[in-house]
């Protein structure tokens, strides 16, 4: 049974769309209070929303999560109006596809300061002020089953190689952090009809119906399939998981 999360503030990054506002909702649902931070302008609109429609505390802030500094201001300023956040999701991502022989020096640093750097910076300061507070807390990192295989037919090798590191960076900090009672997981999704998805499919039509023909389950996942699982990882329900990466891909990796 997930236990309501109202006694606890949750931050998300990358949490004005997609991935990150479906989960933003469902814990807000459960009663948490939500803090998201995004890069879009929209941010503090999508905060807004969740307030009127769930009636908890809320606040956006636009953030950059490759800047270190402004993630740990940003956190400090979500401490001070939610108090300190003992729930993350690290949704904040991007995907630059292509041969990998014409990626270039800006292309492969900015996915992997994007998906990796911005994950390691939120859960750096996530951690930092759990530690100082004497808190335990619970981080979902989010991966992708991209860090588990290889997709086929587009070609994306600094996004995989950036999801795999994320999925061991989770690792990584979940026995360091253990002691403290903090707890990290990541969650590895197939696909997902985002809007980052429905970019590329939308560049190239053929991909949804390729993709779709390897997924036992037979059809793509909706942001909203995820929730669950995090809201399961953020409460007290999973207290003995941590150090684990949960692939959540409709049987896509089980072929």
């Amino acid at each position: 049974m997930i236990q309501n999360l109202s006694d606890k503030t949750a931050v998300i990054t990358g949490g004005a769309r997609g991935i990150g506002y479906a989960v933003a909702d469902s814990l807000a649902q459960q009663g948490a209070k939500i803090a998201i931070l995004d890069l879009l302008d929209t941010v503090e609109s999508s905060a807004a929303q969740l307030h009127d429609k769930h009636g908890v505390e809320t606040l956006g802030l636009h953030l950059d999560v490759t800047d270190q500094d402004a993630t740990a201001s940003a956190f400090d300023t979500v401490t001070k109006s939610l108090g300190v956040p003992q729930v993350l999701l690290t949704a904040a991502g991007i995907e630059i596809n292509g041969d990998s022989v014409d990626v270039t020096a800006a292309q492969w640093r900015k996915v992997i300061d994007v998906n990796l750097t911005g994950t390691f910076f939120a859960t750096q300061a996530f951690g930092r002020g759990l530690l100082e507070a004497g808190l335990p807390g619970s981080a979902v990192l989010v991966a992708s089953m991209s860090g588990v295989i290889v997709n086929v037919p587009q070609w994306a090798a600094s996004y995989n190689a950036s999801k795999a590191a994320v999925s061991h960076l989770g690792k990584s900090l979940a026995v360091e952090w253990a002691p403290a009672g903090i707890r990290v997981n990541s969650i590895s999704p197939g696909y997902v009809l985002t809007d980052l998805t429905q970019e590329i499919i939308d560049r190239e039509p053929a991909l949804q119906d390729d993709w779709v023909a390897r997924i036992p389950q037979g059809r793509m996942a909706t942001p909203e399939d995820l929730t669950g699982l995090v809201s399961f990882l953020a409460s007290d329900a999973s207290s003995y998981l941590t150090g684990q990466q949960i692939v959540i891909d409709g049987g896509y990796t089980a072929i």
